[in-house]
């Protein structure tokens, strides 16, 4: 199994693209695409399917990461403005990229729009040799996720507490 893509929902399809590629470095494959509710294309079928009749249409753009992951950022015509997690709620709360630019990464999340969650943390802060760090952030629509300096293997080795 390997992932894909990662489908989000933000509320500006111009800023998401601005913040997705100058923040967090991803690469457009797809510019930003308007989606009508329609049945006469397998695509508008599709659509149809997925978020019900009435959803009214949506902007679509296609980005991708260095490693060849996708990123589909959905901005709906009728939305809320921003994103907020509910925690006790059963689902997908977050996505992680990692990244050898960790410290530029979060300045840019910033400048960009974003907000950063938590200070740095790292798994090991006692052993030099294991120096794995994460941190939470949020893209501007509230949408939350984790940026790590090392692989998942590395971060969480057998030797994890």
């Amino acid at each position: 199994m390997k992932m894909n893509h990662v489908g989000i929902m933000v509320g500006d399809m111009d800023k998401a693209v601005e913040f997705y590629t100058n923040a967090l470095g991803l690469k457009v494959v797809m510019g930003n695409t308007k989606v009508e509710e329609e049945r006469e294309t397998a695509i508008g079928r599709m659509c149809v399917a997925v978020f019900g009749e009435g959803f009214k249409g949506f902007n679509i753009a296609h980005l991708v990461t260095t490693d060849g992951i996708g990123v589909e950022l959905f901005e709906m015509k009728e939305r809320q403005e921003r994103h907020d997690v509910d925690f006790s709620r059963i689902g997908i709360f977050h996505f992680c990229l990692q990244t050898d630019d960790f410290h530029g990464v979060i300045e840019r999340t910033e400048k960009f729009g974003g907000k950063v969650r938590m200070d740095i943390m790292r798994y090991h802060p006692e052993d030099d040799n294991k120096p794995a760090k994460m941190v939470y952030l949020e893209d501007p629509f509230g949408n939350l996720f984790e940026l790590y300096s090392h692989t998942y293997e590395e971060t969480y080795s057998s030797e994890y507490e």
